[in-house]
């Protein structure tokens, strides 16, 4: 399977405050990485230096085989679906013109085909139609998420990064958003990075699951091995409530319903 991104050597530092070093990690096209990791242990700085937001400060970040510090920024954002907690959608824009931004600019020319890929996601993430005309402070916080994930998917990225976008939400609508999500990259095999404190929502979503601690990765790899062989004893403390959800031998984990429900592990968010 071809390698979408690719980390090499970073490092990430401010001032004498180093965030991030010897960071190395390639992401396979298609896979739906989720990230977590405790307090201040550089998730999002991972996420943001994806699409450029953060430069590092040594090492290299390629993106379907290009080294990112040589792409244009514009033209790489608009590339990649970027979704962040509570949607930060545009005020003064209804939900059609936020849906469509992007696309817009790509498709200056083609208003129809713009409006087709609004309908289309709208439907995708269960926003009904007329919606459309409404702003977001006419939404609830729920539908303001939806919004903001039919933004960031409107122009068929091949890559989708999204910083803890449900962590504003109630459990009910959390729950509905998590299968919704789960749906879309099934049907778009699209490459997600999704950063989480929630140790039940990083397995329930991820085929893999990144474990970060101090700016270094303790374990990459999928739930099920997650849950049966934690590398380290950060890992074993972070999995051990699901561990005890599943009520099986440890043989037996693979079989674990990811659900989320019950007790949750949580961790402070970054």
């Amino acid at each position: 399977m071809k390698t979408v991104i690719e980390f090499k050597n970073i490092k990430k530092a401010y001032d004498d405050h180093v965030i991030i070093d010897g960071f190395n990690l390639s992401i396979k096209k298609g896979e739906f990485i989720t990230i977590i990791g405790s307090s201040g242990c550089g998730k999002t700085t991972v996420l943001k230096m994806v699409n450029g937001l953060i430069q590092p400060t040594s090492g290299d970040i390629f993106v379907d085989g290009e080294n990112i510090r040589d792409k244009n920024q514009t033209r790489l954002r608009r590339n990649i679906g970027y979704a962040i907690q509570g949607s930060v959608l545009f005020p003064h824009m209804t939900v059609e013109q936020n849906i469509a931004y992007v696309p817009s600019l790509l498709n200056k020319r083609d208003k129809t085909k713009t409006k087709a890929a609004v309908s289309k996601w709208m439907h995708i993430v269960g926003l009904p139609e007329d919606l459309k005309q409404r702003y977001p402070f006419e939404l609830s916080g729920g539908q303001q998420q939806r919004v903001g994930i039919a933004r960031a998917l409107a122009a068929s990225p091949d890559i989708l990064l999204m910083d803890e976008p449900f962590g504003a939400v109630d459990e009910i609508t959390r729950e509905q958003l998590q299968t919704e999500l789960k749906q879309i990259h099934e049907q778009t095999g699209i490459t997600v990075l999704f950063v989480t404190h929630d140790i039940s929502e990083a397995l329930k979503l991820g085929t893999k699951v990144l474990v970060m601690n101090h700016g270094k990765i303790e374990q990459f790899t999928s739930p099920e091995n997650l849950l049966q062989h934690p590398a380290t004893e950060f890992v074993k403390k972070l999995v051990k409530k699901e561990r005890r959800m599943c009520h099986l031998p440890e043989e037996q984990l693979s079989s674990c319903d990811y659900s989320g429900a019950g007790e949750k592990g949580h961790l402070d968010k970054e």
